[in-house]
This record gives C-alpha cells, sequence and structure tokens, in this order.
C-alpha cells in the first residue's frame, strides 16, 4: 500500500440551495478523511459541520496509530457537547447538529465511524459496498419490514436523522465498522445530496475513471440538479 494515500475531495451547494452546509476534511498523513452534513435551517448547520472538521483539524500528527481511532472519538464528543453546551445557551434554544462519517486507515485496514446519514461505500472489482447503515426514520421503516429499500428512496420522511452530532441527549452514540483494503479498492465517504441524486450504477462508473473521480461525482450530481447539497472524498488504494 501506498504511504499517502491517493484521493480527491469536492464539495457544492447544490442546483437549488445557495448556502453550502457541508464541511469535508482530508489529512492523508494522519489517515484521517471526514464529511460533516450540518442540520437545521440558516446557519446552523454550516457552524455545526464546520465545528467538525476544526477538531478533526487540530489532532496531533503525533498521535500513534494504534490510538487515533480513540483520540477521534473523543474529539466528536467534545465537538457533540460544545455545539449542546452553544444551542442551549441561544434564547430561544436552538439546535446545532451535524451527522459525521470519519474514514480513518492506516496501512490496509480501515475503518469508518459515523452518525447520521452521511455515508461510506467501498468500489471492488466493480461493485459497489455500501458500508454504512443511516441512522435515520426511513431506514427504521426499511428494518423493520415496513416499507422497502426503493419506497425508502422516495419516502417523503427521508431527511429526518435519529442521530446526530450536537442532538439529542448528553450520550453521542458512534457506529464503527472496519476491514481490510485490497488493492485497487477506492472507498467513498458523501453526504446525502450525492446519493440521492445519483444511482449505484452512476457512482460505479465514475468512481472507476482516471482524474478527480469527486470532482466528476459532484458535477454529475449537479446535471441532475442535485437539490441538497453534494460533498464527495475518495480514497484509491
Amino acid at each position: 500500500m501506498r504511504e499517502v494515500l491517493r484521493h480527491w475531495a469536492a464539495s457544492h451547494p447544490g442546483a437549488v440551495r445557495i448556502q453550502n452546509q457541508d464541511s469535508y476534511i482530508c489529512r492523508p498523513t494522519l489517515g484521517l478523511f471526514s464529511v460533516a452534513d450540518g442540520a437545521g435551517g440558516h446557519s446552523e448547520g454550516e457552524v455545526a459541520s464546520t465545528q467538525v472538521v476544526k477538531l478533526l483539524g487540530e489532532m496531533s500528527e503525533t498521535v500513534p496509530p494504534s490510538e487515533r481511532l480513540a483520540e477521534v472519538r473523543v474529539r466528536l464528543h467534545a465537538v457533540h457537547d460544545l455545539l449542546l453546551e452553544k444551542g442551549r445557551s441561544q434564547v430561544p434554544q436552538v439546535t446545532l447538529a451535524t451527522t459525521v462519517i470519519v474514514l480513518m486507515v492506516h496501512g490496509d485496514h480501515f475503518a469508518f465511524l459515523w452518525a447520521g446519514d452521511s455515508r461510506g461505500y467501498l468500489l471492488r472489482d466493480g461493485t459497489l459496498h455500501r458500508l454504512t447503515s443511516d441512522h435515520s426514520l426511513v431506514q427504521e421503516l426499511v428494518d423493520s419490514g415496513t416499507i422497502t429499500t426503493a419506497e425508502a428512496e422516495t419516502h417523503p420522511l427521508s431527511n429526518v436523522i435519529t442521530r446526530a452530532v450536537g442532538a439529542g441527549g448528553h450520550e453521542l452514540l458512534i457506529d464503527k465498522i472496519r476491514g481490510i483494503a485490497r488493492p485497487d479498492d477506492r472507498l467513498l465517504l458523501c453526504s446525502d445530496g450525492l446519493y440521492k441524486t445519483l444511482s449505484s450504477e452512476e457512482m460505479v462508473e465514475i468512481m472507476a475513471r482516471d482524474g478527480d473521480v469527486a470532482e466528476m461525482l459532484v458535477a454529475a450530481a449537479l446535471a441532475q440538479h442535485a437539490r441538497d447539497n453534494i460533498t464527495a472524498v475518495v480514497t484509491a488504494f
């Protein structure tokens, strides 16, 4: 495996919205990549997603690889507490919340940490594997058998998330999945503006190309009049 991963990143407000409440960070020397999608209206979502990127950006490169996942968790919990405090201190109280997905890579080992409905995918041998499960109302309905996966795509409550940094109680629940990468694998982190606009087949075709595939993914979503902010971060082994 390469010592420093090839990677591409791109973000855009989308074809409808003016403000981009998505944020991302790429720190290849740490093996750290993240996408945060701010929730809520006005400027609150941007404030929340920016705080995630800020604290992950302050993580020291001297942290040993064996301790980096734990350090990411500590920082996400710190953002959670900070956003809760900020929201409760305002009059009237507001919710400053954001989804987050973090990818940590060391050698050929990788791990996704996430809360909310920003997703992590693996492209391997021409097949796109979704590695994360949304923390959302429609995902709960799918898991219970109430609706199908196809019905979830167009469900009127598809934007309702059940977990986020800065929302809920003091405890932040973060899911994790680990894996081992193979040569030519590609990993994608993205906000829902991407996967709700492009089909899996379109994402596979673009991610397999040469060049800046993150820009290509965002451009393809824009061409289909994406109604939400769009962010894509891709790493290549």
